[in-house]
């Protein structure tokens, strides 16, 4: 998989903006804040309708301007699709395959598939967990684009669950409400519905990646502690044992169902009380570990960019030994990374289908990626 054409119309700082790209190694180089890792974020919008760098839509959309345009080619097994999307704040998005509309947004999941490493995902080691639930659910939807439906549906039970819990503590002066309690138990069921799916495609995907990502650890970071990731569930003991284990047994949503149904009626009396959903996918978490000790707070500098690479990388392996390879995404990390780390990363990259990397200096990229270069300047990105 590759892109063969990048265009972007009031996105971000860029008025416009027009790239015929290749295969291979794709060099963006030039100062900072000129607008390169605009280019690959909104490259990555189009893969997975999100940013890394802000939790809304509004930002992408220049200054003044009221919508934002992103328009990219994809190469896929000698077959091109392009995908526009339309960015509105305040209002729903637009989506096009191949000039025709679809249904909605997320139909376009799936065409394009990315893995990208940037300075922010520091925070994926140092984090809140919800850093690593979404690196989860981005990477979940990118193996399996019907999760985005799934992690929808389930944001939205939780949402009104929630403001039902807090209506239900304010009605309740110590009797319960009937009516309330009965809604409850209806929002409970849609609840285990589709959280089970959704932790049970995280419990797989983490079983999955592990090895993966424990070998990229390694080849990193070859002198520091081995390095293992783990689901953390609010099920707690009541998750079985072999769920989200490499070689254990596969996580069944039928059987998840059931579980959080339970969680959820034990919990009862302490979520009126407090007004909010205590048991879920929502409230879970990646554990990352070193030896014997989580990486966060124990992790020195060194190791916590080592585990972020890990992730990435793991997650690149994984994705491109299941459907093809992913488009690889480098956001000025080079800079960031000691000798040892940089050839790795290099290593990994110059076998990429295709890799775009920014950088603000030509002595940032290892020679082996010098590939083809552009020079991103005053408002203008050309070829060198």
């Amino acid at each position: 998989m590759y892109l063969r054409h990048l265009q972007v119309t009031d996105f971000r700082s860029w008025p416009q903006a027009d790239l015929a790209l290749e295969p291979g190694p794709v060099v963006l180089v030039g100062q900072n804040g000129r607008g390169k890792t605009n280019l690959l974020e909104a490259i990555g919008y189009v893969a997975t309708l999100g940013s890394h760098r802000v939790a809304t839509d509004a930002p992408l959309i220049r200054h003044g301007c009221e919508r934002a345009l992103v328009r990219v080619a994809v190469v896929n097994d000698d077959r091109e699709l392009t995908v526009e999307l339309e960015i509105t704040a305040g209002r729903a998005n637009r989506a096009r395959v191949n000039r025709g509309a679809v249904g909605k947004p997320r139909d376009v999941l799936g065409i394009l598939r990315t893995v990208l490493f940037s300075p922010e995902d520091l925070a994926l080691v140092r984090g809140d967990p919800s850093e690593r639930r979404r690196f989860m659910d981005e990477l979940l939807v990118l193996r399996a684009p019907r999760y985005a439906g799934v992690r929808a549906d389930y944001e939205k039970v939780l949402k009104q669950r929630n403001a039902l819990l807090k209506t239900a503590g304010k009605r309740r002066t110590g009797k319960e409400d009937p009516y309330a309690l009965s809604t409850l138990e209806v929002w409970d069921d849609h609840l285990s519905v589709a959280g089970a799916q959704l932790l049970a495609a995280r419990l797989n995907l983490i079983a999955d990646l592990g090895p993966y990502a424990a070998e990229a650890y390694m080849g990193v970071a070859p002198d520091s502690r081995p390095a293992s990731i783990a689901y953390k569930s609010s099920l707690g003991e009541a998750l079985p044992p072999g769920y989200g284990v490499a070689g254990g047994e596969r996580a069944n949503a039928d059987v998840l169902r059931e579980l959080l149904l339970k969680a959820l009626a034990d919990v009862r009396r302490n979520e009126l009380e407090r007004g909010i959903s205590l048991v879920g996918p929502h409230r879970d978490e990646l554990e990352l570990v070193l030896g014997e000790a989580p990486a966060k707070g124990y992790a020195s500098h060194g190791e916590s960019w080592s585990f972020a690479l890990a992730l990435r990388l793991g997650s690149y392996e994984l994705l491109r030994g299941e459907a093809g390879e992913p488009v690889l995404l480098l956001d000025d990390v080079f800079a960031e990374l000691d000798r040892k780390r940089r050839a790795r990363l290099a290593e990994v990259a110059a076998g990429a289908e295709q890799v775009l990397i920014t950088a603000a200096v030509d002595e940032d990229v290892p020679s082996e990626l010098a590939g083809s270069r552009f020079v991103v300047a005053d408002g203008e990105v050309n070829r060198a």
